[in-house]
């Protein structure tokens, strides 16, 4: 079998796995955001927290949990890194410096997972449970109730609440992402990925002599790492690693995990509001954009520029042979459209052209499909632009869901979308300008600069993977990057929050001839069109002064 229908076979299967997940886990996530029952164990965690999760709140209050709720994590594990040194389960670590622990602090809790450490040789086992992986949990449920806050908007009228922060958050976690974490941990554990916590020992190498490595609760927390579209690694590797991702098996597994969730979204969405096929319109926006990605990916990194490509049959510096090209390209894009981060190959050995378009995967907005809830909310904000695009053209007020597209709404859309962009310019041009940062660039022209763009283009839009050749472990990076990371994950929440609070209070417009069917192929096609168009005129000047100049050169 070639490597490109080995690469085309297991796309194929991907899709059906996910097809297969969709409507079950909609529904059942549906389910849980909408129930009125509290199981026993979640009445246990409010009056724990003093919490009260049948108080409906408006978009302030709803805001307000959510930023309180997220500065004590960092706080949390902040104090955890600094303290490593002293607590039990340390493997004779040191306690973090004070500016990396910020930023693994704020990566971890934003559902970033930007990593400017080794982790294998820098996170005890205490910090690595207790800290990060504590984090995936709840930051991915962070992401899915402010998702979920944005659905009921579209879904209530004429009232202002959203539901109950408290209660989102705790039932995404107990009844969503634990359970299926247990499930997926116990099978990673069966095809190979460790999970213990024994200390620093040897491993044999096949060439000869040895290697110290760590042990750790590796399969629990790559669970988590991928269903929740975290992606911080146990290892510096990350999922190239043996000990998290052995075999092409798990490798796809780990690709279906960061994509489970955010498709089956819009299944949820669709039953919340009430029309199934509105879900299936944004579904089909997130599957065309993605596969997309995939074949224009898969076609950079398979062609055969010369002997030492053709022999190997493609691109393979920089990948696992045990994967290959196909298998890597589909985990980049989908690591990338997601807010995940994982990586089974380093994307600054990626062709010009290839590692482009996982750079241009994150400045979409990684809505297709996204991160857990970021993805959703994201895409519903992006539907909302392209309504009032296609309102302009044709002379009517532009609705979606019933719901009037006024200046409120728009000017908070608006804002949602200029956020990440300006973060990732502005910081990226401070970057270039400034000598210190450039210290840290392994390579000069053009792909040193896609360095530095890749690095806060991820921090901004809180994706965590980078280019391998920037060291990212400076006081410079740690802090803007930091900086980055917070404002890019909190900033869209507030106008995502306050969208879904203005549509609530809205009366529903009734459905007339002139109305946008937006449950319709044509809107689909729009809806990406405005994507790309938004994107290309934002991000083009600088993805052409460095993978596309790269691209064109080689």
């Amino acid at each position: 079998m070639g490597p490109v229908l080995a690469g085309v076979l297991q796309l194929l299967a991907l899709i059906g796995a996910l097809a297969l997940a969709h409507i079950p886990l909609g529904n059942h996530m549906a389910k849980v955001y909408s129930s009125d029952r509290h199981w026993r164990v979640e009445k246990w965690i409010y009056q724990g927290i003093g919490a009260d999760p049948d108080t409906q709140m408006r978009w302030p209050a709803y805001l307000r949990g959510v930023l309180a709720f997220s500065a004590a994590g960092v706080l949390f594990l902040y104090l955890l890194q600094r303290l490593q040194g002293v607590l039990p389960g340390s493997l004779g670590f040191s306690s973090i410096d004070p500016d990396q622990a910020f930023n693994t602090a704020v990566s971890f809790v934003t559902n970033t997972n930007w990593q400017s450490y080794y982790g294998e040789q820098t996170m005890g086992h205490l910090v690595q449970t207790a800290g990060l992986a504590v984090q995936n949990f709840v930051s991915a449920a962070v992401g899915i109730a402010v998702a979920v806050a944005l659905v009921r908007g579209f879904a209530r009228s004429r009232t202002g609440e959203l539901g109950n922060f408290w209660s989102d958050l705790v039932r995404g976690v107990v009844r969503v992402l634990l359970p299926f974490s247990l499930v997926v941990a116990v099978v990673l554990v069966a095809c190979g990925v460790i999970q213990n916590f024994s200390g620093i020992h040897e491993v044999g190498q096949f060439t000869g002599g040895s290697q110290q490595w760590n042990g750790g609760a590796v399969a629990s927390q790559e669970a988590i790492k991928e269903i929740g579209t975290n992606g911080g690694g146990y290892f510096n590797a990350n999922s190239a690693h043996p000990f998290e991702n052995p075999t092409p098996f798990t490798n796809l597994l780990q690709i279906f995990l960061m994509l489970v969730i955010p498709f089956a979204l819009t299944r949820t969405f669709g039953v919340m509001v009430g029309s199934v096929r509105q879900g299936y319109a944004i579904l089909a926006t997130m599957a065309t954009i993605w596969v997309g990605f995939v074949a224009l990916t898969m076609w950079s990194e398979f062609a055969h520029h010369g002997p030492a490509l053709q022999i190997a049959g493609g691109a393979m510096e920089g990948k696992e042979t045990r994967f290959g090209v196909g298998a890597s390209s589909i985990f980049a894009v989908s690591t990338t459209l997601t807010s995940t981060g994982a990586v089974d190959s380093f994307h600054s050995s990626f062709t010009g052209l290839g590692g482009g378009i996982t750079m241009l995967g994150m400045m979409l907005g990684e809505i297709a499909p996204g991160g857990t809830g970021s993805g959703l909310y994201g895409m519903l904000i992006m539907a909302v632009v392209a309504v009032f695009i296609a309102g302009l053209m044709v002379g009517r007020t532009p609705e979606y869901l019933g719901k009037k597209i006024g200046t409120r709404e728009i000017k908070f859309a608006a804002c949602y979308i200029l956020i990440t962009p300006a973060l990732v310019l502005v910081f990226t041009a401070a970057a270039m300008a400034l000598p210190t940062p450039g210290h840290s660039m392994t390579n000069s022209g053009a792909h040193g600069f896609s360095e530095i763009l890749y690095a806060y283009t991820s921090a901004s839009n809180n994706n965590g993977s980078a280019f391998a050749g920037l060291n990212a472990d400076t006081q410079w990076f740690n802090t803007t990057l930091g900086l980055a990371m917070v404002l890019g994950r909190f900033l869209p929440m507030v106008f995502v929050l306050a969208l879904a609070g203005s549509l609530a209070e809205q009366q529903p417009v009734p459905v007339t001839a002139g109305t946008l069917r937006t449950e319709k192929p044509l809107f689909t096609g729009l809806l990406v069109g405005a994507i790309l168009i938004i994107t290309g005129l934002t991000y083009f000047p600088a993805l052409a002064l460095g993978p596309l100049a790269e691209g064109l050169a080689s």
